[in-house]
């Protein structure tokens, strides 16, 4: 039998179906599966090499989705015609599923490990990113590599009042709440997403709904394990391990490491000196004739670090730095630091530090978006940069990373929602967050930064948004736990989880989170919203001593916008044949005009940092627009003299025949002398011939009647 294909299926709660399918597709891989929902399939391959690099210390897990044009039915649009380096959009996609796998694998397990999924088929009311950890953690399930899953993750939306699971694509745009959220059948691991100023029992209700749908997904993934036997994993060589060394870095140098951490200093620099000379003061100690696995007293003596770490929050209730357990760093904000820029701001808090602009564009600014699954364009774009000098590092700047993207998406998630209706907004935004300094947070300090920014430049945003990073630390022996308010870096790395939250006064617009604990209960999370809300507070009263609101005005040097609703007829007049029309009033006028069709509208829109060139471009797109109304008078300009009178442009391409008998009340033989070329009259409008549109002008009419003259 050339195929041996087993088929499980996982029913959602609006009894929507979805497939998974093994042993047709990529057999050679480790592991492989089909996922289907609706017409969207996803192929998922996985595989693990089975030799481990020597001195290898991490799990070198890469994990790729990539969308194939062709599932759509279309072809790129790149210059080769073919899928290059994945968007943006693919490398988030790539993010949420990597953290939903990763700590689902032995922590001795370092064998290099690579997932691949495709979109190979679409289907434009299924979004393929709720179902990719799916597709992943399935290939997983039916390979040999030891993943300690299954896992699972699904997209959560409150629409209408509901919460819908995997949600239609014609429904998420009246969603209030929309989380993407990873979780094996015990635990919640991963939740991402944006929320219009919701509240936290919001967010926990989505949270529920969702686990109670990946526990279901988790069940038929080990049904289909066992289907296809691979319950038994393949063994691998896991850490070296020397327990007397072991003992010996414990007993030498564990209270060393604890002094250090007790003594609370909020530099990094000091602290991470004070630890070192501990492990330089041990190194001493070992003879010359010794042979001693460096490598393995780094490892233990990190993990000493880890350990007095965590015991000083638990035992003694005292951070690395100092700080109680719900107190921010010390914040300083300033705006306008840039003044060249559109808007600016310098977000410092404790050792992380931003400066962020905010550029107001055009409309020909907009990015252009081509995804399989969609073609458009972008009016709002948020850009992260982490260079290595703000850690004090020496790194090459080869653009941005995934940590990068993923950071600026977090931001532009929760700035976006405050932004002004896109009616009311004719500009495209850019904002650039530059890290200048980073312990921790530094996504946050975007959010704060990029709110003050925008507020800076006089864009009427909604309200200020602030943002800050949570951590939990717990011990399932003793059931003590700690919550902790904007964590250093050090404490991401030694903590539990990683929670952060951003909001405006009234809500929460967006949040990020990553548990590496088994067993994190709603209660605690619940808690940690809740010291949340007291921090972003607290910040936004900082941010607000900076400035409280939007500027009453742009800067002098910004670009000015006016955009004009026109009749959809009258699109065609205001471009011209070959955009002949709309080049001459951006030459004429000096300013920069665009023209959109939608709604079944036209919407012109006009930019310039000039009043003047602003004004003439107006009036010009006004004149062509405008429906010439009977009785009206208007300052016209003589294009043509004939015999029997002269044709007048009285509006923007709208000549009018003004007869001989309607230029003066005296009669008139001829033209000769009485008007010329280019002259500019005042006319009033008496007739439009309703057969042939013509248009029929006096200027008589305007001009005193003589006393002779009979009505």
């Amino acid at each position: 039998m050339l195929f041996n294909v087993v088929n499980k299926t996982i029913t959602l709660p609006d009894s929507r179906t979805i497939t998974i399918e093994t042993g047709k597709l990529a057999k050679q891989a480790d592991g492989s599966v089909v996922v289907r929902m609706g017409n969207t399939m996803l192929l998922a391959t996985v595989v693990a090499n089975k030799d481990i690099k020597p001195g290898v210390d991490f799990l070198p897990l890469s994990v790729d989705y990539q969308e194939k044009f062709a599932s759509a039915g279309r072809i790129p649009g790149s210059f080769m015609r073919r899928e290059g380096r994945l968007s943006d959009h693919e490398v988030l996609v790539c993010r949420i599923v990597d953290r939903a796998l990763r700590p689902l694998f032995p922590d001795d397990y370092h064998a290099d490990t690579q997932v691949n999924i495709s979109l190979i088929s679409a289907d434009a009311e299924v979004l393929p990113d709720a179902l990719a950890c799916l597709a992943a953690s399935a290939a997983l399930i039916v390979s040999d590599i030891p993943y300690q899953g299954p896992a699972s993750e699904v997209r959560v939306a409150k629409i209408d009042g509901q919460y819908i699971v995997n949600p239609k694509t014609s429904d998420l745009a009246r969603a209030t709440l929309e989380l993407m959220v990873g979780a094996t059948a015990k635990d919640i691991t991963m939740v991402e997403g944006e929320l219009n100023e919701a509240q936290e029992e919001e967010l926990i209700e989505a949270l529920k709904v969702a686990h109670e749908v990946i526990k279901n997904q988790c069940q038929v993934l080990k049904e289909l394990e066992a289907a296809v036997g691979k319950t038994e994993k393949r063994t691998y060589e896991g850490d070296a391990s020397d327990p007397e060394l072991e003992t010996r870095v414990r007993n030498f140098c564990y209270d060393k490491v604890y002094a250090v951490a007790q003594q609370g200093s909020p530099n990094k620099q000091v602290r991470k000196e004070g630890f070192k000379a501990v492990l330089e003061e041990f190194k001493a100690t070992i003879g010359e004739e010794e042979e001693v696995d460096m490598g393995l007293v780094k490892r233990y003596f990190h993990d000493l670090e880890w350990e007095a770490s965590r015991r000083l929050v638990l035992d003694e209730r005292k951070r690395l730095d100092g700080r109680a357990l719900d107190q921010v760093r010390p914040i300083a904000c300033e705006v306008d630091y840039l003044p060249g820029a559109h808007g600016s701001a310098l977000f410092t808090r404790g050792e992380t530090q931003s400066l962020t602009t905010v550029t107001l564009g055009t409309k020909m600014d907009e990015q252009i978006v081509d995804t399989a699954m969609y073609y458009g364009y972008s009016k709002f774009m948020l850009h992260y940069n982490f260079p290595g000098f703000s850690t004090g590092e020496v790194k090459p700047n080869r653009g941005p990373g995934r940590r990068e993207v993923g950071h600026g998406n977090l931001a532009l998630r929760a700035l976006k929602k405050v932004l002004p209706a896109e009616s009311d907004n004719p500009y495209t935004i850019r904002i650039v967050s530059d890290i200048l300094e980073s312990n921790g947070s530094s996504s946050m300090a975007t959010v704060c930064a990029g709110s003050l920014a925008l507020m800076d430049s006089g864009l009427p945003i909604k309200a200020p948004v602030s943002g800050i990073a949570m951590g939990l630390i717990s011990d399932a022996e003793t059931g003590k736990y700690a919550v902790l308010s904007d964590i250093l870096g050090d404490e991401d790395h030694l903590g539990d989880m990683d929670f952060k939250v951003t909001g405006t006064a009234k809500g929460i617009t967006a949040c990020q989170m990553d548990i590496k604990v088994d067993g994190l209960s709603y209660e605690v999370l619940t808690e940690a919203l809740t010291q949340a809300k007291a921090g972003r507070l607290h910040i936004l009263n900082e941010m607000s001593k900076a400035l409280e609101a939007p500027r009453p005005d742009l800067k002098p040097h910004t670009p000015r916008a006016v955009v004009i609703k026109i009749e959809r007829e009258m699109i065609g007049a205001v471009i011209g044949p070959g955009g002949k029309v709309v080049q001459d009033i951006q030459k004429e006028s000096g300013a920069t005009v665009s023209i959109e069709e939608k709604d079944n509208a036209g919407f012109v829109s006009i930019f310039s940092a000039n009043k003047e060139a602003m004004d003439k471009a107006v009036a010009r797109i006004k004149g062509i627009v405008m429906v010439p109304e009977i009785g009206e008078e208007y300052t016209g300009k003589v294009k043509t003299i004939m015999p029997f009178g002269a044709f007048v442009e009285f509006l923007p391409g709208k000549d009018g025949l003004l007869h001989i008998s309607e230029i003066k009340w005296e009669r008139l033989e001829n033209m000769d002398g009485v008007l010329e070329v280019g002259e500019e009259v005042k006319v009033k409008l008496v007739d439009v011939d309703k057969k042939t549109g013509k248009y029929r002008l006096s200027r008589k009419v305007l001009l005193p009647k003589p006393e002779n003259k009979n009505s």
